[in-house]
């Protein structure tokens, strides 16, 4: 019975869940992005709250980063390309 109460320590010291939010700095700043309005932006729009240039490389990786959040459920696709927060 020891080997089973040193697997129970073992979890009580791993999180219960996975942080929220990916390690990404950008990842606060798009939520910000997104508090400060009311409908649904596009990747342009949240290139441009966040001061990135609308160079494609710089859109794509937003839409990348966007459509992370929607998988983890912080936001939603209200529909192809528009993306908010989930409510």
């Amino acid at each position: 019975m020891h080997g089973a109460k040193t697997v129970t320590g073992l979890a009580d010291r791993l999180p219960a869940s996975p942080p929220d939010l990916p390690e990404h700095p950008d990842c606060p700043r798009i939520l910000d992005a997104f508090n400060q309005t009311t409908g649904p932006l596009r990747a342009e729009g949240v290139c441009e709250a966040l001061g990135h240039e609308l160079l494609p490389k710089n859109v794509e990786g937003t839409r990348a980063k966007l459509k992370r959040l929607v998988k983890l459920g912080i936001l939603t696709e209200a529909d192809t390309g528009n993306f908010a927060r989930k409510q």
